[in-house]
């Protein structure tokens, strides 16, 4: 017994006052229109099933008290009884009638995107979310931050530990967006409780939520989807930002994106693909096949003394570009990058690979 609260008091010490604080047992009201119909409805729901247990545990405890056999009560015979019948039956009937007015009420403006100003894509990729701006021409990768990736053995976890990534998704306020969502790969889940959006990201399909934001701010959410390994390692990070900030991100993306397509077309050094090609490998590959690129065999094989990175470049642009048993499609990447990380797995670890250029992948897609 004393082992047992011992263990018991440990593991209370170890949880943060933070996490205390943060504890709470509603819904989260949230700063959309959307996220706070579903607060609304979910609180009007609650306070209708109190109502009925009050009256029906009330009227049993009731029974049992004042009917009870220590005071001369006898049990009634009776076989059935028609008011009873419509009574209980008729009851229920028009409580769910009366829950069902503003519930559809709220299902139908979630399902209404008519009236969006801007579309996103979102999809989902085992363990990263791709962001599609299709109206401004951006695309780009959200992976959890390095900063926990570091800290995953670490007591000293960071702030905000497994919920920050190295590229959020930025949004304008006081805007009405619709969200596309769909998924690469296995089924993913989309959710930021603050927007009040929960979308699924189904392979070969497309669903779609939207959401109008009221406040400017940082939101996080996570995949709330059982997609593999990695599934608690995919979170979601929405920078809300006013429309000027907005405009100003959007050219500046533009702009890097201008950048990365005249990187592609170039012949880059060695040196120059290499430590490119760490940050991209750190961030990408390193979760499955190790930082040190001993891998996690046999599931997912080392890179250190690879026949893939020590053979032809052909074999290992086609592995990588389309994924092979375990190993997901990295089509996603852009030219540079997939060239520079797999140079990287060519001649780090030992290897002693051959270079591959933007140019040998680009021909290779």
């Amino acid at each position: 017994m004393k082992r047992l609260t011992a263990l018991l008091s440990a593991l209370i010490a170890t949880l943060s006052t933070r996490a205390f604080a943060e504890y709470g047992l509603n819904m989260t009201e949230g700063v959309t229109s959307v996220s706070r119909d579903i607060y609304d409805l979910h609180m009007v729901i609650f306070w209708v099933c109190v109502a009925i247990a009050v009256v029906v545990f009330g009227a049993m405890f009731y029974s049992i008290f004042a009917h009870r056999k220590s005071i001369g009560h006898k049990a009634a015979n009776f076989h059935e009884n028609t008011k009873a019948e419509f009574l209980w039956t008729g009851v229920p009937i028009l409580i769910l009638i009366a829950m069902a007015i503003p519930a559809s009420k709220v299902l139908i403006d979630l399902e209404d995107t008519s009236k969006a100003e801007m579309t996103v894509k979102i999809t989902g990729h085992q363990w990263k979310w791709q962001y599609d701006y299709p109206e401004e021409g951006i695309s780009f990768i959200s992976n959890l931050a390095q900063t926990s990736k570091d800290a995953i053995n670490d007591n000293n976890k960071p702030e905000n530990y497994l919920l920050e990534v190295d590229k959020p998704l930025v949004l304008p306020v006081d805007t009405s967006i619709r969200f596309l969502v769909t998924s690469s790969d296995v089924i993913h889940d989309w959710w930021v409780p603050d927007l009040g959006v929960k979308q699924d990201g189904n392979p070969g399909f497309i669903n779609d939520a939207w959401a109008q934001i009221d406040e400017i701010g940082v939101y996080r959410g996570q995949c709330a989807e059982l997609c593999g390994k990695d599934h608690g390692f995919m979170p979601i990070v929405v920078d809300v930002r006013s429309k000027e900030d907005y405009k100003t991100w959007v050219a500046e993306q533009q702009s890097a994106k201008a950048a990365a397509v005249a990187s592609a077309t170039k012949t880059w050094s060695e040196d120059e693909l290499m430590a490119q090609g760490e940050n991209v490998y750190n961030t990408s590959c390193a979760a499955c096949h190790k930082k040190d690129g001993s891998g996690m065999v046999p599931v997912f094989p080392a890179m250190k003394g690879s026949k893939v990175a020590n053979g032809a470049a052909s074999d290992h642009i086609n592995i990588v570009l389309h994924g092979k048993g375990g190993m997901p499609a990295f089509k996603m990447l852009g030219d540079a990058d997939l060239a520079s990380v797999m140079t990287y797995e060519r001649k780090a670890f030992g290897n002693t690979g051959s270079v591959i250029q933007p140019s040998d992948v680009k021909s290779a897609r």
